[in-house]
């Protein structure tokens, strides 16, 4: 008989049921002179038992402030010591955490605050060329349910982060919440021009970040280096989650990422496992500082966020002592890993694969247009279910049901194969999505934005390989009658300060017509391979990746 790609993940661990307050309590309890995080930049250390300390500080400061389970609190800035606090703090009241991108600009802002309702936003004054000071005060009129906005620099954030722990109101709280509550909302980039709020529960994260971690046999002995961003799951549940089931540390090195600091804490921090998209590992092994650096306590790490070309994968495992390196592969929906190599497979299948279903969780690989699960070595959409899979898109029944299907399948997306022990391989996507260096990013909504320029008439962009960051963004454009040109120049000054820097189309085509099928539909399959030939691109398009 046929195996059909279907695989499940079998554990003797058993799944936590705590909410995330919880499993700070315990873990500070059982290890409170561990060092539990090191901002290198901030010069700031805590244990276990100051971070706990200092997490219900500010969490008797949110209650203070009025802050009820279920509201939603946002976060909004680069890596840092506060960040934690905040995502840990929440946690302990029960509100419901909102992940700001700290490279959004005011229009993709205003959205998310809006749409997820927001009552009190945390915020970074500025980061790199972003004022978010600036940027608040000119939308703040747009948001009524926006109550207070405090910024990490200033005196109310002080006293917030000092509140007294003194009576029984924390306790209570958390006593009142339970492992199910809603308690993260990510934004992820949507197909209709806006992103979608996927609502994640403590059950969801929490496990994932636990059995991320266990399947890089974390212990409390480990420092985990997290140059990835705390606002998306690499950096929050992966980084931050999987460290605290763990008791283990984790190293901040920088506000955001620098290969030479994250090199640094490396060295510094005597780091066993070390974080990265694709690009970071590139930057990391070109950068002048990298033959300085001692690797000798790193052992392992995860590449994850787009896929990782062969050599760069082989260059990690054998000059930067990261032999048990772990490829992960997921989407924010699903907490977010769904599949992971293991640190004993051999080094062909972690640079040549996505590895194999996590534990607790099922995979399945189905005929997109029957529903039907495929015959393993056949293509298929990959669809996954389990305790990690979202409650849905935040005030948005339909989309969800798009994605979630009755049975709690979530539909990914991506086309995969599965082989006959279990490994998979991500062969395309069903959908137009683009993975540029780690961050999803889907054309119609930057579509929608230039149908705004005076001068496009119609914009369709698609993704185009690039040998540094996975892909690129190239768009072409219809200009309307009596139009002057636009070149890549003109449209970056156009978008600047109202898209994030990695929507911003590097290449510009400018044409009479697209490329149709006979009902109509733009054929952006051969726009990709137009580009290719047009830029010239077919040695990026040539090189391997896992």
């Amino acid at each position: 008989m046929t195996e059909l790609s279907y695989a499940h993940g079998p554990s003797s661990t058993a799944l936590l049921s705590e909410t995330i307050g919880s499993c700070l309590t315990r873990i500070a309890a059982a290890h409170p002179d561990r060092e539990a995080v090191v901002s290198c930049a901030q010069g700031v250390r805590l244990t276990y038992a100051e971070l706990d300390e200092a997490v219900d500080r500010l969490a008797c400061g949110l209650l203070t402030h009025g802050i009820e389970a279920g509201d939603r609190v946002g976060v909004w800035g680069p890596n840092r010591i506060e960040w934690l606090l905040v995502q840990y703090a929440t946690a302990k009241v029960g509100a419901i955490l909102v992940n700001v991108n700290p490279a959004y600009r005011t229009h993709e802002l205003t959205f998310a605050l809006d749409q997820s309702g927001v009552r009190l936003l945390f915020s970074a004054a500025d980061f790199k060329t972003s004022d978010y000071r600036a940027m608040v005060d000119e939308v703040a009129g747009e948001l009524p349910g926006l109550e207070d906005v405090v910024f990490f620099e200033d005196v109310a954030w002080n006293a917030l982060a000092a509140t007294p722990v003194g009576g029984e109101a924390l306790a209570e709280r958390m006593a009142s919440l339970d492992r199910d509550d809603r308690i993260n909302i990510q934004y992820t980039s949507g197909t209709t021009g806006f992103p979608k709020g996927a609502t994640l529960t403590h059950h969801n994260i929490l496990n994932n970040g636990f059995f991320v971690g266990e399947l890089c046999s974390y212990t409390e002995q480990d420092r985990i280096c997290v140059p990835v961003p705390f606002y998306h799951c690499f950096g929050m549940v992966m980084g931050n989650l999987a460290a605290l089931t763990h008791g283990a540390c984790v190293v901040i090195p920088a506000a955001g990422f620098d290969p030479a600091a994250t090199l640094a804490a490396v060295t510094a921090e005597r780091c066993t496992s070390l974080y990265g998209v694709p690009t970071m590992f590139i930057a990391m092994l070109g950068d002048p500082a990298f033959a300085d650096c001692d690797f000798s306590t790193l052992r392992t790490g995860i590449m994850a966020g787009s896929p990782c070309p062969a050599e760069v994968m082989k260059r990690v495992v054998g000059e930067m002592n990261m032999a048990e390196v772990s490829i992960c592969y997921g989407m924010t929906e699903t907490s977010p890993v769904s599949t992971q190599t293991r640190k004993d497979d051999p080094l062909e299948l972690r640079v040549g694969s996505i590895g194999r279903v996590g534990p607790h969780i099922e995979i399945k690989v189905i005929d997109p247009l029957s529903g039907l699960t495929v015959p393993r070595g056949e293509t298929g959409e990959l669809c996954t279910r389990g305790y990690s899979v979202m409650l849905g898109y935040w005030n948005e029944p339909e989309k969800t049901a798009e994605a979630k299907d009755a049975a709690g399948w979530m539909h990914t997306g991506d086309l995969a194969t599965m082989d006959a022990a279990g490994y998979l391989n991500i062969v395309g996507r069903s959908k137009d999505m683009v993975i540029r260096g780690g961050e999803n990013v889907y054309p119609r909504e930057i579509e929608e934005f230039l149908y705004t320029h005076p001068d496009i008439a119609d914009a369709q962009v698609v993704g185009v390989p690039d040998e540094k960051y996975g892909e690129e963004l190239c768009v072409w454009i219809q200009l309307r009658d009596g139009a002057a040109a636009i070149d890549a120049a003109a449209l970056r000054e156009f978008c600047s300060g109202k898209l994030a820097h990695y929507k911003i189309p590097r290449y510009v085509h400018t044409v009479d017509e697209f490329p149709m099928t006979v009902t109509g539909k733009v054929r952006k399959n051969d726009m990709r391979e137009q580009s290719i030939e047009l830029l010239d691109l077919h040695d990026a398009a040539a090189a391997k990746t896992a």
